[in-house]
């Protein structure tokens, strides 16, 4: 039969995000390449860890995150390229800016400022974090610079491969239920059991069995990412459920840069 999935170059996310896949993407992406689809969703996209490294592409993606920053920075960037680029080519890199723009409300600024603000703020944060943020400096190696013109390219590069994408906003349960067909593929990266609030106030500990719940009912295939443990175990013992490694590599989590054990639950 042959395959609904175009080939198609990756784009690279545009900075860390507390969660990210990147030392588990070849798996994923090989389960997701495994299972015939004609249209892919993520609920939980972050900054698109999983999305964008795919060299192919479903005929219909979907990309949501109930986080307004996420959602109004991949907006901003498939629609007004250009003034993200003018706006974020004149913030500084320094401490002095980081701390000016992390006291800053987002919900006063326009559309375009709350975008580089967050991009900057997650480019410059210590480990991808969207709480409790820290300026990420090295002393011992070149320290990561907001604006050259790597990053501007990576910029360039979402903004054309966002192209036909459909870019939401909804709770989870709601993308689920408005996008699910026999033909679809979710891929499901919510926050780790333990660590509900590192996004704030987005997803709760009571939404893993509401999740699981409406994961049992869908008409669709799933595959979900989540670090291994007795209560996620059990949640989703209805489940395939295959136990994975990886390596974390941020401050929060047990045992940073030690190997450390995840799941891929699927149906």
């Amino acid at each position: 039969m042959e395959s609904n999935l175009q080939p198609i170059t990756p784009a690279t996310p545009l900075a860390g995000y507390m969660g990210g896949k990147s030392r588990l993407a070849k798996i994923i992406i090989k389960r997701i390449s495994s299972i015939e689809h004609t249209t892919y969703v993520e609920p939980f996209v972050g900054m698109g860890g999983i999305f964008l490294r795919r060299p192919f592409k479903a005929k219909v993606e979907v990309i949501n995150d109930y986080s307004q920053d996420i959602h109004n920075l991949f907006r901003v960037v498939k629609h007004h390229l250009d003034a993200l680029i003018e706006t974020i080519d004149l913030i500084p890199n320094s401490r002095a800016e980081w701390q000016r723009q992390t006291r800053s409300n987002p919900s006063t600024l326009t559309d375009i400022q709350r975008a580089a603000r967050f991009l900057y703020l997650q480019r410059l944060s210590f480990g991808g974090k969207v709480t409790s943020r820290s300026f990420g400096v090295a002393v011992s190696s070149r320290s990561k610079a907001f604006v050259d013109e790597r990053v501007l390219e990576l910029v360039r590069m979402l903004h054309k491969r966002l192209r036909r994408v459909v870019i939401e906003a909804l709770p989870f349960e709601d993308c689920l239920r408005r996008y699910d067909r026999v033909q679809t593929l979710f891929y499901l990266d919510p926050p780790y059991y333990g660590h509900e609030h590192d996004y704030g106030p987005i997803f709760s500990r009571e939404d893993f069995a509401r999740l699981a719940a409406i994961l049992a009912d869908i008409k669709g295939r799933f595959i979900l990412s989540i670090n291994d443990c007795e209560p996620i175990r059990e949640l989703f013992a209805g489940f395939e459920i295959e136990p994975v490694e990886t390596v974390y590599t941020a401050a929060g989590y047990v045992n940073p840069r030690k190997p450390a054990k995840e799941l891929l639950v699927s149906n």
